[in-house]
């Protein structure tokens, strides 16, 4: 692939000078940045070695009691301040927040709850049918597996079939690390409940201590382990006690009966804190869901760590909403136990708010309102996004070929398109706005989400055309593309408020991510950036300025790249592997040098090694994000579980190969097409291509961005959509424009047309 140069005047050779000293000066101050930004978080958040922490605590005075408490299904919208008293008060003396329970599937079962809680790591009991966890091995019953239990004590049954299950799939979760890190600090474990068995068990299954159930514990079996887990399961029994249909689909339960459960539920707590000594730390996780559907379930942790307010931890850094990995990390911290880094999760810390309970239990509750919203209507705003863009693409390209009688008429058709086409090129990034309001708190939701995104599209749409700029062919279009790489980085740099349920960022059920950016985000924000850098290039380039306009190419591709992957910010892996040569290719052809498949790889390379970096540094930290546990899956021999899970996932994206083969011939054409319109009859994009220096760049750029990232994330062609739906729309607008520009009477004050260039740019 070959480009020569965008703009003559200069020579192409004396721009390349610049071009490599441009780009190599801020790509250096980038990484100067880059590792000024993350040395301090490990020179003195490094972990602690697993002897060192050990020789420490037991130096350190016996840690206060810690007990577990699994309420499978429990909800906050199951709490009432007279229904549920002891949750409600332990809500409000204490750390509450949204517990996403999403393991290996879809929808959480008990037995998956626990064994994720034993791994610290997603986990799940394989060819299960979701019932309530078998009862243990005591002892003088037949021993199973060879291992028999202590006196006093259990063992899990099938434990090692569990433990070779879950260590070959794709997260290799270590089921009974927990049990195995507590006996290996020579403290022992207590488990009340056949799935607490589960959840505690070691290497080999065992329980230290076994009760039936908490009606069954003595004042002694709550204050003789260091570490307690106690399921209550009676709310999950009323669904396994409904029953399924004829089609294996959950019967419903009256709102009535589960909230008796609840509150029967409410009284067993009460119960056991009854027995627990005074000093003991109280974790209630609502570990599963219940059929049919995925929800947020209740977290609450009470003890002298926690503040009254609202649950957090490193690995959501959201605000009332923790996982439940991060559990089996909470636990270990409260024994003063090192955290093997087979645990994925991070502690549970709870920022202090003086919300009343009331208001706690209300906010957590519309979380999960929002994000069932989100939920039922994401999959409808792609499609309703993409059908509705085609349609109008089509009615565009009549709307352009169709002879209209009389100039004003055709000027007129000329202009509601490009107003329709700027409108719908600016709903991804009102997709994003739309959190702004808080569209879960109304009766309605979905209706009202909707209404808000298309109010924010057309605000949008109205400011780019606001300004005197608007007789340009590509600024309207360089409004909204600022606007949305501006709203996305800002969001990501302060906390990805945003990207949480939202219809084009991830929500907690899925639990894909809670911080930085989706895969949906990252395709946003590259082509928003990429469109950015070159229509603002474009006006340097008309002042003869080449080496400006490169530099700002370089300045915006260095801020995109950390943007996107520091793990601070946007936390993106992939998104670092594309948007490095991409950006490189795009300072290539805006100074008018070939681009070609060696620099493009060149550049790819630097993007690995720069990901490489940023994945080392970050792996030195107390809690690293997937980028750091991805180096040490490297360094370990493990990276290669965590490469070919994404690439599955990428490559079931594709779906039916016999219709993916034709779409990437189609993709290539699409190459061809957008480097020389004229060749292939694309008139109308010949046209903008003459009123700008900087389009053809700007959509070939827009094009690779989305193919890179399809072949290196999960989401697969997901990206490559959400790429075209933000470049093709501000295009069509640029298109529309200039055919305006090339009618008689078709300009407007301020809009100028281009001098002639002195050569040609095809």
């Amino acid at each position: 692939m070959g480009q020569r140069g965008l703009v003559s005047g200069t020579p192409a050779r004396t721009h390349g000078a610049v071009l490599i000293k441009t780009v190599v000066g801020v790509a250096a101050l980038g990484v100067l940045s880059l590792l000024i930004s993350l040395r301090p978080a490990a020179a003195h958040a490094d972990r602690v070695p697993a002897a060192t922490a050990a020789s420490t605590a037991a130096a350190a005075p016996a840690p206060a009691p810690t007990v577990v408490i699994g309420i499978p299904g429990l909800m906050w919208s199951d709490l009432g301040e007279h229904r549920t008293p002891t949750l409600w008060r332990l809500t409000g003396e204490g750390g509450a927040g949204g517990l996403s329970v999403r393991t290996t599937r879809p929808s959480t079962c008990p037995m998956d709850g626990w064994l994720t809680l034993s791994a610290g790591q997603r986990a799940r009991m394989a060819n299960g049918n979701c019932g309530l966890p078998s009862a243990p091995v005591l002892p003088g019953q037949p021993v199973s597996g060879g291992v028999a239990p202590p006196e006093g004590g259990a063992v899990a049954p099938g434990w090692q079939m569990i433990k070779n299950d879950n260590a070959h799939t794709s997260y290799h979760a270590q089921v009974g690390l927990l049990g195995d890190a507590v006996h290996k600090a020579r403290m022992c474990t207590t488990a009340v409940g056949p799935g607490a068995v589960f959840g505690l068990a070691d290497g080999s299954g065992k329980v230290d201590h076994y009760v039936a159930s908490p009606d069954k514990a003595t004042a002694a079996d709550w204050t003789r382990c260091g570490l307690t887990a106690v399921e209550i399961d009676g709310l999950f029994r009323t669904f396994v006690s409904a029953g399924v249909d004829p089609k294996g689909d959950q019967v419903p339960v009256p709102r009535k009966k589960r909230l008796a459960a609840a509150a029967a539920a409410d009284q067993q707590v009460a119960k056991v804190l009854a027995g627990l000594p005074s000093n003991a730390v109280v974790l209630i996780a609502g570990l599963s869901d219940v059929k049919p559907q995925a929800h947020l379930r209740v977290a609450i942790a009470k003890g002298t760590p926690f503040k009254p307010g609202y649950l957090t931890s490193s690995a959501t850094r959201q605000d009332g909403l923790v996982t439940l990995t991060d559990l089996t990390a909470t636990a270990l911290q409260l024994l003063n136990l090192p955290q093997p880094e087979q645990a994925v999760g991070s502690p549970w810390d709870a920022k202090a708010s003086d919300a009343s309970t009331a208001d706690k239990v209300e906010t957590l509750r519309e979380q999960d309102v929002a994000a069932q919203a989100v939920r039922r209507v994401q999959g409808s705003f792609f499609l309703v996004l993409g059908s509705t863009q085609l349609v109008l693409y089509g009615i565009a390209a009549l709307a352009l070929r169709r002879r209209w009688k009389g100039q004003g008429t055709r000027l007129r058709i000329l202009n509601g398109t490009r107003f329709v086409a700027l409108f719908w090129g600016a709903i991804p990034c009102a997709s994003f706005l739309a959190g702004l309001v808080p569209w879960w708190q109304v009766p309605h939701p979905i209706p009202v989400l909707i209404v808000t995104v298309l109010g924010f599209g057309a605000l949008i749409a109205s400011v780019s055309l606001a300004g005197p700029w608007r007789g340009s062919v590509t600024t309207p279009g360089l409004v909204i593309a600022a606007i949305t790489a501006t709203v996305l980085a800002l969001d990501v740099m302060t906390g990805s408020n945003l990207q949480i349920n939202t219809l084009l960022g991830y929500t907690a059920i899925v639990a894909g991510r809670f911080y930085g950016f989706g895969n949906q985000a990252f395709a946003l924000f590259a082509v928003a950036a990429i469109l950015t850098a070159a229509w603002l290039a474009e006006y340097p380039l008309r002042q003869g300025r080449k080496d400006l306009a490169i530099a700002l190419v370089a300045v915006i591709g260095v801020a995109a790249v950390a943007i996107d992957g520091l793990p601070a910010w946007g936390a993106d892996f992939g998104g670092v592997l594309a948007l490095v040569p991409t950006f490189a290719m795009l300072g290539l052809m805006i100074s008018g040098r070939r681009v070609s498949l060696v620099k493009v790889g060149l550049f790819g390379l630097a993007g690995v090694v720069l990901v490489l970096a940023i994945s080392y540094w970050n792996a030195r930290s107390a809690h690293p994000t997937h980028l750091g546990r991805f180096w040490q899956d490297l360094v370990n021999g493990d990276a290669w579980g965590t490469v070919t899970r994404k690439f599955d996932s990428m490559i079931g994206s594709l779906g039916f190969w016999p219709f993916t083969v034709p779409l990437a011939g189609a993709i290539i054409f699409l190459y061809f097409v957008l480097m020389r319109p004229t060749r292939w009859r694309a008139s109308l994009l010949d046209r903008a291509y003459a009123h700008s220096d900087t389009t053809r760049p700007a959509l070939v750029c827009s094009l690779t961005v989305g193919i890179i990232g399809t072949l290196v994330n999960d989401s697969g062609v997901v990206i490559l959509a959400v790429a075209f739906s933000l470049a093709i729309p501000l295009v069509l607008a640029a298109t529309v424009r200039a055919l305006e520009l090339d009618a008689p009477g078709g300009g407007t004050p301020g809009s100028a047309r281009p001098e002639p260039r002195s050569a040609p740019t095809g």
